[in-house]
């Protein structure tokens, strides 16, 4: 075997080695591609899905946010509507006349006097505009009217010598009643909604 088949030989030897390792390296590589393709899809994949839970999350924020707000909106409106029918029954109560308003002050006043003794000096405070009335009822009780308190009409009843005092306005009265009865008021007002 000559020298120039030897050389020939090992080139040859050389060129099937290097298109072996070429081959095996574009495997290689090809692999590589494949797998960081495939990473960067599921990359891609994870963070379209967290946007999208992002977007949801934000979504229903919103949503929460916004009924949170319209309730608080229906409420206040409800506050209102309350106030407003408050307002007109006070109204009403400050509006009162004659032989009505006569009759409850002095119901009112009756029911003051059984917190009192009859040796007690009492005395009777209400509405400035109810100052004739007053006079008139706490002299048939044998009281002193002795002035007046800002209130919608009824009586304010007071002994120094029992220390008691009896709030029989009809702003009182009315804080009671408003108070014991607020949710059927609000359920009867709002009963279609």
């Amino acid at each position: 075997m000559s020298l120039d088949t030897v050389v020939e030989d090992i080139r040859d030897e050389a060129r099937a080695r290097a298109d072996e390792i070429r081959a095996d390296a574009e495997a290689q590589a090809e692999e590589i591609t494949e797998e960081a393709e495939a990473e960067a899809e599921a990359i891609r994949e994870e963070r379209q899905r967290e946007v999208e839970a992002t977007i949801e999350q934000e979504r229903e924020q919103k949503l929460s946010s916004a009924k949170l707000e319209a309730k608080q909106a229906r409420l206040e409106a409800r506050r209102d509507v309350l106030q407003d029918v408050r307002d007109a029954v006070e109204d009403e109560l400050a509006s009162l006349e004659g032989e009505r308003r006569e009759d409850l002050t002095r119901t009112l006043l009756e029911a003051a006097s059984t917190e009192f003794d009859e040796d007690d000096d009492v005395s009777v405070y209400g509405r400035a505009d109810d100052a004739a009335l007053l006079e008139d009822l706490a002299e048939e009780f044998g009281y002193e009217h002795a002035g007046e308190r800002d209130c919608l009409g009824g009586v304010v009843v007071e002994s120094e010598t029992s220390r008691v005092r009896v709030n029989n306005t009809f702003d009182s009265l009315l804080e009671d009643v408003w108070e014991d009865n607020l949710r059927e008021i609000s359920d009867r007002l709002f009963e279609a909604q």
